[in-house]
């Protein structure tokens, strides 16, 4: 797992800065009714796309929290006054307090099922009756574009997919909320080439090839040898589901 506080200077950088921050936030809110007059985003991060969702819905309440001192501290600096230090599992926040609740890029990163269910319920209960829940799924799946680097990654060891959407809309369900509605948009600027792969390798981004390990060495040597070291290839396409509490 990366260390979010030592990543925050340079996370917007390394992933696709505001073009996918762009797309990303049109894409949620197209799954966000215009009634709305209040959103909560869980793992806001640095605030990139969080910012992005208050500018395009100027009279909609937006509000971030996120775990990570590192990251809501620039968050805070886009939204200052907006943002605070919380756990996703456990929101310090009344039952019913927001008209949407968004989670981009976070039940990928917990810690298993049980985290998964806890975040979708906490997210469950802040909706008020009739509000939406938008969340990103299948992230794992998003970066597979049928490139040759996948071709190489393909048979690295794997952890199952904590996002998987089947997954989420179940527990979702198991906390009174119905599906309503998908999307997808391009992570911008994402696209890896060999070298930003190996890159990522050897930071620890694929967290079952840990730096140093001989199997990540045997990956390292097979991304090394691919043409065009520095051409990206395609940018990944992530998907969004979302869910209403019903009622209101």
């Amino acid at each position: 797992m990366l260390d979010y506080d030592k990543e925050a200077e340079r996370y917007d950088a390394l992933r696709g800065g505001e073009p996918r921050a762009e797309a990303a936030a049109r894409a949620v809110l197209d799954l966000v009714p215009e009634r709305a007059r209040s959103l909560l985003d869980i793992a806001c991060g640095t605030g990139i796309v969080t910012r992005r969702l208050a500018a395009v819905r100027p009279g909609m309440r937006v509000t971030g929290v996120d775990l990570t001192y590192g990251m809501a501290r620039r968050a805070a600096d886009r939204l200052p006054g907006a943002v605070l230090l919380a756990d996703s599992r456990q929101l310090p926040f009344p039952d019913a307090t927001f008209d949407a609740v968004t989670s981009v890029w976070l039940l990928h990163l917990v810690d298993g099922p049980d985290d998964v269910r806890a975040v979708v319920g906490e997210c469950a209960r802040v909706l008020r009756p009739g509000g939406v829940y938008v969340t990103t799924v299948d992230k794992a799946a998003s970066h597979n574009v049928g490139s040759d680097i996948d071709a190489v990654l393909a048979t690295r060891p794997r952890t199952p997919a904590l996002d998987a959407a089947a997954s989420v809309e179940e527990y979702a369900a198991g906390h009174g909320l119905r599906p309503a509605g998908q999307g997808c948009f391009p992570g911008l600027g994402q696209g890896r080439s060999p070298q930003r792969a190996l890159t990522d390798l050897r930071r620890g981004w694929f967290v079952t090839l840990p730096p140093g390990d001989p199997l990540a060495e045997q990956f390292a040597v097979r991304l090394a040898r691919l043409p065009d070291q520095d051409r990206p290839r395609p940018d990944p396409r992530f998907s969004l589901r979302a869910f209403s509490r019903p009622g209101g």
